[in-house]
């Protein structure tokens, strides 16, 4: 739930005193998004191997992890503060990550830029010498990224949604054999890039560039996407990049495409899927390759998981092979041939949202909630305008507000 409301307080014939009181439980609404600079606790980062922690020991509920590992199968691990608080089947089998690959993908475009290799995520992809036809002339990278290109299908690019297995193909082909003439393994796995992180089974492509990885190499990216580019004690990535395009970049009223045959004019062929296939959902809810945490074209009143923490995000890859981050809980959830299922936008019923609802229970030491105190002066007032900004980790649809405000042999409690 986000967004902002304003509202008048008829406060008349009170104390001031109370109208602190009052105005304190306002503010107490106002639930930051968590982050590292917030967290009273040094994040870890894994050398050669990860350490672990019983989840008790990272102020977890045990039996409530134990029912995320249940309920999705497969093999896996739950990372918290930087420990691996839980696993299960094999940590060290490496598999094909299928469509999570694709944020990897986005990754290593922000390390071009970041490097002077490209100017822009806005940069067209006919300065690469793509026979591109007339319509898709305008063509970027930023399109390429967020399936609107157009590629393919009858739009142009911008104008239309489609999940499009053929423009993350071209989308390949642009970043690694024209951008950075290099293999994929030799791009991602530079010292100066991802090669920082350390993998401990070894980072490697398909043929067609999908991430091949095990569970705790897999979780090693997702530790360096919640932190925001930072590895140890180094920023490997600009934090820019992150607070700029880690979020959705599909305008929320943007059409989908016309039904239409696939016109893989340039012949690239395929990354895996169809030119419009895997889910109508995607406006107001997909960036970059990740997948976000708000309403969308489809789902207008409701977030994507109702239950999770609001800036929670995911990569999703066919087969179960599907990753969630979670930063206000110092959580990633990492999970290869589980039972995720698809991401059923606004569906409070759908694995996804339950394995993240299990985890925010699972969260004893309330670090989202329990970091700031407010101090509320001023003169007592007949009205009182209040604005009201619901964001932050703990504010699903779901959620329950709860506070009490002390003074000597008083007190007041308040839930909505």
């Amino acid at each position: 739930m986000t967004g902002s409301l304003t509202m008048n307080f008829h406060i008349h014939s009170v104390s001031n005193q109370l109208t602190k009181i009052i105005c304190f439980f306002l503010s107490a609404l106002l639930i930051h998004s968590s982050t590292a600079e917030s967290s009273e606790f040094e994040r870890m980062y894994p050398k050669k191997v990860w350490q672990s922690k019983k989840p008790s020991e990272a102020d977890l509920n045990s039996e409530k992890i134990d029912t995320i590992a249940r309920l999705l199968g497969g093999r896996g691990c739950i990372i918290r503060r930087g420990f691996v608080v839980k696993s299960w089947g094999s940590l060290s089998q490496k598999g094909d990550w299928m469509s999570s690959s694709k944020p990897v993908f986005s990754t290593l475009l922000f390390f071009a830029i970041q490097e002077g290799k490209l100017k822009s995520v806005h940069t067209p992809i006919k300065q690469f010498s793509w026979d591109l036809c007339r319509k898709d002339e305008t063509m970027t990278f930023h399109h390429l990224a967020n399936m609107i290109s157009g590629y393919a299908r009858p739009e142009k690019p911008g104008a239309a949604w489609a999940y499009n297995d053929y423009a993350i193909n071209l989308y390949r082909l642009t970043l690694f054999d024209r951008l950075f003439q290099e293999t994929p393994a030799a791009v991602a796995n530079d010292l100066q890039r991802l090669g920082s992180l350390q993998f401990e089974d070894g980072l490697s492509f398909s043929k067609k560039a999908r991430v091949v990885a095990s569970v705790r190499d897999f979780a090693r990216l997702c530790w360096f996407w919640l932190n925001k580019g930072k590895w140890g004690q180094k920023q490997l990535l600009s934090q820019d990049f992150f607070d700029t395009y880690c979020k959705s970049h599909v305008p929320k009223k943007l059409p989908h495409t016309d039904k239409a045959k696939t016109d893989d004019y340039l012949e690239i062929g395929s990354y895996g899927g169809g030119s419009d296939h895997f889910t109508k959902y995607g406006p107001g809810i997909y960036g970059y390759n990740f997948w976000f945490n708000d309403t969308g074209r489809d789902h207008p009143n409701h977030v994507t998981w109702p239950d999770a923490p609001c800036d929670a995000f995911m990569t999703i890859g066919a087969g179960g092979n599907s990753a969630a981050i979670i930063p206000s809980l110092d959580m990633v959830i990492v999970a290869a041939k589980a039972k995720w299922g698809g991401p059923k936008a606004g569906d409070s019923t759908s694995i996804m949202n339950r394995v993240m609802k299990i985890a925010a229970k699972a969260v004893l030491d309330g670090q989202a909630i329990n970091k700031r105190s407010y101090t509320i002066t001023g003169e007592t007032k007949k009205w009182h305008p209040i604005t009201l900004d619901f964001r932050g980790p703990y504010t699903s649809e779901t959620a329950d507000w709860t506070l009490l405000v002390m003074r000597e042999n008083s007190r007041w409690s308040t839930k909505d």
